[in-house]
């Protein structure tokens, strides 16, 4: 959960630079001589260095995350071991192969879920939730670096950067959700192992 708030963190740093930027963009189209290109450098280098503190703070959480989930999905084989449709290796796997990855960790994480809650906890809503936005957050946000990539004129660039940040918008509300979960999850397994073995 501190990782994916460090990832919420990195996000709304990038956000502010990048509301930095596009400003500084829109008073470049208006007039190109009212900005100094020295703080256009430095604007273009803050962006950049948000950009790598993404990409680091997405990496740890990633290792950290499937690390979690392979372990809940550990866990949830003790509580009921014929309660799952997919293999131990998929929690790790799953993550991993290209195209499975858009739906096998979703069941992995039911079929955890289900086993983990109590009678009262077997709503789904918060996990569907987090992985649909998931999937549109993956989705935008490489269509969304992509046309950043492509952009060439200021108008294009201004409208790239536009892209991103609502990329980031859409990512810190999936790691909010993913925080949720985490949570959630967590504690279900914890007070299903103090209830201890049904006899």
């Amino acid at each position: 959960m501190t990782l994916l708030g460090l990832v919420i963190a990195t996000d709304l740093f990038a956000l502010w630079q990048g509301v930095h930027l596009y400003g500084l963009i829109g008073r470049l189209i208006a007039d190109v001589t009212s900005v100094p290109l020295r703080e256009v450098e430095r604007a273009d280098d803050w962006y950049a260095a948000s950009g790598y503190a993404q990409i680091a703070a997405m990496i740890a959480t990633a290792v950290v995350f499937i690390v979690w989930f392979h372990r809940t999905r550990v866990n949830a084989e003790v509580f009921d071991p014929e309660g799952h449709a997919k293999q131990r290796a998929w929690a790790i796997w799953g993550w991993i192969v290209p195209v499975i990855n858009l739906w096998f960790p979703r069941r992995i994480a039911i079929d955890a879920w289900n086993t983990s809650a109590g009678a009262n906890s077997r709503s789904t809503a918060l996990l569907n939730w987090w992985w649909a936005l998931w999937i549109v957050d993956l989705c935008f946000s490489r269509a969304a670096s992509r046309r950043y990539a492509r952009a060439e004129g200021l108008e294009e660039i201004k409208g790239a950067v536009a892209g991103v940040m609502a990329s980031e918008a859409l990512d810190i509300a999936a790691a909010v959700l993913a925080i949720l979960f985490v949570r959630r999850l967590t504690r279900m397994q914890h007070e299903k192992a103090l209830r201890g073995p049904l006899l």
